[in-house]
């Protein structure tokens, strides 16, 4: 059979988190009412080519009275694991406790144990009755304590817990990330060696499975970049009165199509980390500001100071003929003319967006055209914007069921922790999008500001 894993303990104890968690999947019922699940559901994890299976459970009703039971008949221990059959066998125990049937079913076919507890209540011999029962299953066992609210109590647990199981993790459903996921199934591959093997295929699944999310996700921003910066809407008309009235109707037109777009993207990245039920209209996730609010573009692109640095920059590339010194974001402007900076202050104001302009044809007509944008910030902009949402998402739990509250930022605090050729790749190459020539490498070229870690910046070289 594939690894599979059950979720057990006592009601409300984190059990559906865990699942969730491990599940990568925001589809899991939680919620603080005692007994959200109230039968066995099954998760089945696939990735390209291996996976496992979690069961929730309901978790134990009448441990006490269960064991009770099992003890009615004097058993020796090799004959604990033939007495739960015998248990799970019998009518009327099938009838008065349907809850310790549906979690001890799959385990006696072969599962392994994830047993949860809460370490912000005290130990009490009340759980006794459920470890013992869990104990006499003979399948190997890990026992996670899950610290809903607090830790308080974590090492009276502990000293308890080894006493039954043969691991014994410290595991917050809520903040776990999928480092400490892996940790959990390398910990199966040393303690039940039949699945050693499949685990760890399922690890360098997991591990590759990541890269490919953020290579996506790379992939989905150029996408969304190059069609925001080429976008042009065309209308033709029998007069140039007609053009001219058309010229709000083509504007409204024009903008719902790139907002459109837009969110478009954000959804891909929503179901790429299988986020997909994740409400962005009731959550800090949805970008507060409108993409055409220009007002707000500085506080998502670069400042005025940095486009002109950047306008020096994509100027003496074209030039060839002036040296400029990078060090950390800071230009050394001492070499550029004012005549280059002059030029640069043409497009440096954040509203002045595309308008509608208006043609004859040679054939007789006219034609009304909105866009592309041409302004310097707006790829910064766009980028800004999905790097927000991409970093929201690709490290968030899948247990969390809050809102999100992560600051706003401009795209210049990540581009920071590039090396120093790898923005001047980065800005030359959205200076070509502003003036719709794409770089033919631009994958390449985004790529390393989703492989930044959060928590750690990049040396400078």
């Amino acid at each position: 059979m594939i690894p599979t894993f059950v979720v057990v303990g006592h009601p409300n104890k984190g059990k559906s988190s865990i699942v969730s968690t491990l599940a990568r999947d925001d589809s899991v019922a939680i919620s603080m009412r005692s007994g959200t699940t109230t039968a066995a559901q099954v998760f089945d994890i696939k990735l390209q080519k291996h996976g496992y299976r979690l069961v929730d459970t309901p978790g134990f009703q009448r441990p006490a009275k269960v064991l009770a039971w099992l003890k009615s008949e004097t058993v020796t221990a090799d004959k604990r694991a033939q007495r739960i059959q015998q248990f799970l066998a019998d009518e009327s125990c099938q009838q008065l406790y349907p809850d310790e049937q549906a979690l001890l079913s799959p385990i006696m076919q072969g599962a392994a144990i994830l047993y949860v507890v809460d370490a912000s209540r005290p130990y009490s011999p009340g759980y006794e009755a459920e470890m013992e029962i869990l104990r006499w299953t003979g399948q190997p066992s890990m026992a996670l304590i899950n610290p809903i609210s607090n830790t308080e109590h974590v090492q009276s647990w502990q000293q308890a817990l080894v006493q039954y199981f043969s691991l014994v993790r410290v595991f917050n459903a809520v903040t776990a990330d999928l480092e400490q996921h892996i940790s959990l199934l390398q910990a199966f591959t040393q303690l039940y060696l039949p699945w050693a093997e499949q685990l760890k295929l399922i690890i360098n699944e997991f591990q590759d499975q990541r890269q490919l999310q953020k290579e996506h996700s790379c992939l989905i921003a150029v996408q969304l970049i190059e069609d925001l910066c080429g976008y042009q809407l065309q209308q033709k008309a029998l007069n140039e009165k007609q053009a001219k009235q058309l010229q709000p109707i083509l504007t409204q037109q024009y903008y719902h199509w790139m907002r459109k777009r837009e969110k478009q993207a954000h959804d891909e990245l929503q179901v790429l980390f299988k986020h997909q039920h994740l409400k962005r209209e009731q959550s800090a996730l949805q970008l507060s500001d409108d993409l055409f609010d220009t007002k707000k573009w500085f506080a998502w692109g670069l400042n005025k100071s940095q486009l002109t640095k950047v306008s020096a920059l994509a100027g003496a590339s074209a030039g060839g003929a002036i040296d400029l010194a990078l060090a950390g974001q800071s230009f050394l402007l001492g070499a550029v003319t004012g005549g280059i900076l002059g030029s640069a202050t043409a497009w440096l104001s954040g509203d002045k967006l595309s308008k509608v302009k208006i043609k004859g044809l040679s054939l007789g007509g006219y034609e009304a055209t909105q866009g592309p944008i041409a302004n310097k910030n707006f790829p910064y902009v766009v980028l800004a914007r999905f790097l927000y949402v991409y970093r929201s998402i690709q490290g968030r739990n899948h247990a969390l069921r809050d809102n999100l509250e992560i600051e706003d930022h401009q795209v210049s605090k990540l581009l920071e922790q590039l090396q120093s050729k790898q923005r001047q790749q980065l800005y030359k190459a959205l200076d070509k999008l502003s003036r719709q020539k794409p770089p033919a490498n631009l994958v390449e070229i985004l790529m390393p500001l989703f492989e930044l870690d959060a928590h750690k910046e990049v040396v400078d070289a």
